[in-house]
């Protein structure tokens, strides 16, 4: 459990009592180096009492097992988390431990609770370790809790807690600009009231060579040179925008950002309980979702979404307005020429490269293991219909199977569901081998500890303007 030079170089104020953030990529130690501070804090400060939050139920029994075998069972460690089922009081627990991890949320819930089993208070701990702390932003359960830590501070109450973040990526905060991430960061270190972000300078060379990176990495963003099927989709949004006659309603089909636009657009017309212009948002969004699917997999995977959808509103609406009776009527007139372009028009190129990828690499003898990351879990699902499905993938050894977040979206559709424990058994089946390709959203990138891999894919993620704006930002830190 020794800690290498990088480690030792980034935690070094927090071992003097400093509130910082360790910024190290996944995979590079970061739980080891928060471990072992937790350690040397319980053995210098009397009465500590040291608490890690996580902000996903998997990671609490993954740094469980971590702070275990640095603590060495000389302090008493727990977990807690939602799905653990009955159990003591929250309070209860804390007070009769040395280290507790647990998710956020039990801990903001035992903070506000008036029952004294349940209840604590925030500077009952001396130490308070944020895992992925880049969260702590805005109305995050994070940022709830360290705007009670703030408060207590303006309060001059004593003791607090020393604070310590964890972090792969600080992020932008989705700015667009270099003064924009900057910012971003700063508010991030003031929500976390921190002295300072920590990565490895003088020990940079040491990290690069233990940092756990894949043999290749590729990242696809080719789009069709011509697109028939899309422009017939966008034909039909264009149809429903003349016909709900709001032209503020800008027509960035097939984008995130036009899908807030209709979703804020739903919602104001539930308000003002306007029903049919609520109708028109529903069914937009639904357009919006196809031509997002149509962008990251094949026409025909759009065409299904927009097929099942339609279905169910003839089968489940027992009195159907005029606007869903014209709309029903538009899809009607159009579902045959767009299930002829779906078929006919050309080949999404990100999927030409991708089984070019998949080919040359899971043809290996060398057991190979591979990652693709992608935006949404309908596109990672869609994704392992089409590794399933693809004829020149039949002959290679892949074993894939999607990993995505926990819970449910807004379509509620029971293919994408995924719970905790089908996360964990996903996970097992990768470590050991029986499977060697994972489909996974975000959810696989942010703190899970997954082996090295001999290839990971970033499939239709842009992200080369947030690294050149993360590296220009960290190396104005060092000049500075």
């Amino acid at each position: 459990m020794e800690l290498r030079p990088y480690q030792w170089e980034v935690i070094m104020p927090a071992l003097e009592g400093k509130n910082i953030i360790i910024w190290l990529p996944t995979g590079s130690g970061k739980t080891r180096a928060a471990a072992y501070v937790a350690r040397r804090h319980l053995e210098t400060v009397d009465g500590a009492k040291v608490v890690v939050l996580v902000n996903r139920v998997h990671l609490v029994t993954q740094h469980c097992e971590e702070f275990s075998r640095m603590l060495e069972r000389r302090w008493t460690i727990t977990t807690l988390s939602g799905d653990m089922g009955p159990r003591a009081g929250f309070g209860h627990v804390a007070r009769r431990h040395d280290l507790l991890i647990c998710t956020a949320e039990l801990l903001q819930k035992a903070l506000a609770s008036p029952e004294e089993e349940e209840h604590v208070e925030l500077n009952a701990f001396s130490l308070l370790v944020v895992d992925e702390c880049h969260h702590t932003h805005k109305d995050t359960v994070y940022n709830i809790i360290l705007s009670q830590y703030l408060e207590l501070k303006l309060q001059r109450t004593r003791p607090l807690p020393q604070v310590l973040g964890l972090t792969a990526s600080p992020g932008t905060g989705g700015a667009s600009t270099l003064e924009g991430a900057i910012d971003h960061v700063l508010q991030l270190c003031a929500n976390l009231d921190t002295w300072c972000i920590m990565s490895p300078k003088d020990h940079s060379p040491q990290l690069q060579e233990h940092s756990h990176q894949p043999c290749k990495q590729y990242d696809l963003c080719h789009r069709r040179t011509q697109d028939p099927f899309g422009d017939m989709l966008k034909k039909l949004m264009d149809q429903i925008h003349d016909h709900l006659e709001m032209p503020k309603l800008r027509r960035d089909f097939g984008t995130q950002t036009y899908e807030q636009q209709v979703v804020e657009l739903s919602q104001d017309a539930a308000e003002a309980g306007l029903l049919e212009q609520r109708v028109y948002a529903l069914h937009l969004r639904r357009y919006n979702d196809a031509l997002l699917i149509h962008d990251t997999v094949r026409a025909v995977d759009a065409l299904n979404t927009l097929r099942d959808f339609y279905n169910r509103e003839r089968t489940t609406k027992t009195q159907i307005l005029h606007a869903e009776r014209w709309l029903l009527a538009l899809f009607d007139d159009h579902k045959n020429e767009l299930a002829r372009l779906a078929t006919s028009g050309p080949e999404n190129p990100k999927l030409e490269v991708l089984e070019a990828i998949l080919q040359r690499q899971f043809r290996s003898p060398d057991s190979p293991r591979g990652i693709i990351f992608t935006r949404t879990r309908q596109s990672a699902h869609s994704l392992l219909l089409w590794l399933q499905q693809q004829p020149g993938l039949q002959t290679v050894d892949i074993r894939p199977q999607v990993l995505t977040g926990a819970g449910n979206n807004s379509q509620k559709t029971q293919m994408i569901q995924m719970t905790q424990r089908d996360q964990q058994e996903v996970i097992q089946k990768f470590r050991t081998g029986t499977l060697n390709l994972l489909v996974a959203t975000s959810v696989a990138e942010e703190g899970l500890d997954i082996p090295q891999c001999n290839v990971v894919v970033r499939y239709g993620l842009l992200t080369l303007t947030m690294c050149n704006m993360l590296r220009a930002w960290r190396a104005s830190l060092w000049t500075d």
